[in-house]
Formats: C-alpha cells, sequence, structure tokens
C-alpha cells in the first residue's frame, strides 16, 4: 500500500450473551461476502488493520474485539475459553451478519476460529489461521513463561508487575516479541496500539482477561476429549489457508506438517521472514496467498 490507512471505524454490537466492539472495512464491490477477522492473545481488531485495507476489493471486513480485550466488555458468563470467544463470534455472525463469512484468526484468535468452524459448519465459508495457537509437543523459548503466568496466583502477582510498565514499554515489548522484523511495522501503527493500550489502562478488568482466556487457551492443550483441538480441525468441512511464520518465537511453525493430516481441505504456507503476526508484519503477502488458495469460494446464503 502506498499510503497507511486509518484504523477502522468502530462500532458497539449489543447480542444475548455479550457486548462486542466491531470494526468494519467497506467492501469496494457491493455485494460483497463478509469475512470476519479475529485477533490474538492481549490483542485488539486494530492487528488487521493492513490485511482488511488489501481485502477490501474481495470482502466486506469486520474485525472483532473478542470478550474482554480492545473496547468489548468480558462476556456476561464469563467464559473466555476459546469455545466460549467462539459463542460470542457465532451471536455476532447470526445477529449482525446472517450469512456464512469468510473466517480469519491469529493466535488465540486462531483457535477460536477453529472451534467455530469445527461447532457450525454452516456458518463459514472458507477459515484461513494465522500462527494458530494450536497444541503442539514441545515449547519454544518465546512461550515457556506462559504455563507459569497461568498458574493461578502467581499469574495474578506476575500480571500486576507487568502493569506497573508503561503502556508504550508493553506495546513496544509485545512487538519485538511477536515480529520478525519489528521495524517493519510502520510507527502510526506503533502509536495506534499504544494509545488504545493507554486508554484501557483503567479497566479493571484487563489482567483478569488476560489470564482468563490464557488459562482456558492452555485447557486445550491438554484436551484428550473427542473436542480436542486437532479433533475439531478433522471436522472442518470449508477450504482452508494455515499461515505459519519461519521466524515466530511464540507459535512453532514445524506443526505445519500436520495441516494437511488433519484438515480435510487444508493449505499451508510457511513465510520464511515473518513472526507471529503475519497480517502485521506481511499483510500483502497473507493477502496474495487468500486470493490464491481461497479467492474464488462461490457465494452462498445461509438457509
Amino acid at each position: 500500500m502506498s499510503e497507511l490507512v486509518a484504523p477502522w471505524p468502530r462500532t458497539e454490537v449489543w447480542l444475548p450473551s455479550c457486548s462486542m466492539s466491531v470494526r468494519h472495512a467497506p467492501s469496494l464491490m457491493p455485494g460483497a461476502p463478509a469475512a470476519v477477522y479475529l485477533h490474538g492473545l492481549g490483542g485488539s481488531s486494530l492487528t488487521w488493520t493492513d490485511l482488511m485495507e488489501d481485502l477490501r476489493a474481495e470482502v466486506d471486513g469486520w474485525a472483532v474485539d473478542l470478550g474482554g480485550f480492545g473496547h468489548s466488555p468480558p462476556p456476561r458468563n464469563g467464559d473466555m475459553s476459546p469455545a466460549g470467544h467462539a459463542a460470542c463470534a457465532i451471536e455476532f455472525i447470526e445477529n449482525e451478519l446472517q450469512a456464512p463469512v469468510h473466517l480469519f484468526g491469529n493466535s488465540l484468535g486462531g483457535a477460536v476460529a477453529l472451534q467455530l468452524a469445527a461447532r457450525r459448519p454452516d456458518l463459514v465459508r472458507s477459515l484461513t489461521l494465522i500462527s494458530p495457537a494450536l497444541p503442539v509437543r514441545r515449547l519454544t523459548k518465546s512461550n515457556v513463561h506462559l504455563p507459569v503466568i497461568a498458574v493461578p496466583g502467581i499469574g495474578e502477582r506476575l500480571i500486576a508487575k507487568y502493569f506497573e510498565l508503561d503502556a508504550g514499554a508493553r506495546v513496544r515489548g509485545t512487538i519485538e516479541t511477536c515480529l520478525a522484523d519489528p521495524g517493519r511495522l510502520p510507527a502510526q501503527r506503533v502509536n495506534e496500539a499504544i494509545e488504545e493500550t493507554r486508554n484501557r489502562d483503567h479497566l479493571t478488568y484487563v489482567g483478569d482477561s488476560f489470564l482468563r482466556s490464557l488459562r482456558g487457551l492452555l485447557r486445550t492443550f491438554v484436551d484428550i476429549g473427542p473436542n480436542r483441538p486437532w479433533k475439531l480441525a478433522e471436522r472442518v468441512q470449508c477450504e482452508t489457508l494455515v499461515v505459519y511464520g519461519k521466524k515466530d518465537p511464540l507459535v512453532d511453525p514445524l506443526a505445519a506438517h500436520r495441516i494437511t493430516r488433519h484438515f480435510r481441505d487444508g493449505h499451508v504456507m510457511v513465510l520464511p521472514e515473518s513472526g507471529h503476526a503475519a497480517q502485521m508484519e506481511h499483510p500483502d503477502l497473507v493477502a496474495g496467498a487468500w486470493r490464491r488458495f481461497l479467492g474464488a469460494q462461490t457465494p452462498s446464503t445461509l438457509p
């Protein structure tokens, strides 16, 4: 893109079991199918700004703040597991969009998107997962601390200490961890994230939402039941694209070899110079891959 767009306008949506803040990037094509974007742990709808711009010719984009993140309050039932977050996203699609969507998810959002696509295949026309947080056999050096943060009592103390840092330091630390080349992210995007973080610092539920979501996610990693993530992947009916970053410090890109074993119609791409959030670092490459593998989906409507 030659010029950066501003963050997409934000609206509040009131649903039966939750309230959600969503950002809308209207399509340039009349009647375009909707796309829903789900962010990662500690992130928000802002992380999708540039990819939403890149795909406006094909889809009508809606980026959701998951419950307890961005500008969305926690869900009323307090369920911030991937399945709980997916339930709120399902309500948004059913009540506001009323048609199957192209679904995108990054990290935690990828785990949420998987829950949604497997449990409600009627609502998803295609699935794109970017560094999805799915169970793996080994931890990386950058995520080994997450199980420690999830321990009750310890997590609360660590999170409280973390929030003593300035918003700018927290945002820059996250960017340095998640991106292979932090300098690739424009200063405008960094400043937008810092401003949002400062605007959320007065909210009493921010740390609790992070911990509840992290604990809910990690529970899926040890689940041995029929709804464990890789079993859910086998139930996904739509065509799926999974994007990994070869320099991702949080999600091991070696997990890419499992995709075509578990997704019935799966495509996988590993970006050699990308980290954990390819939609921020290389939105053009993600958009190009989506067009190549999934962009020709035939529109359909809910029965």
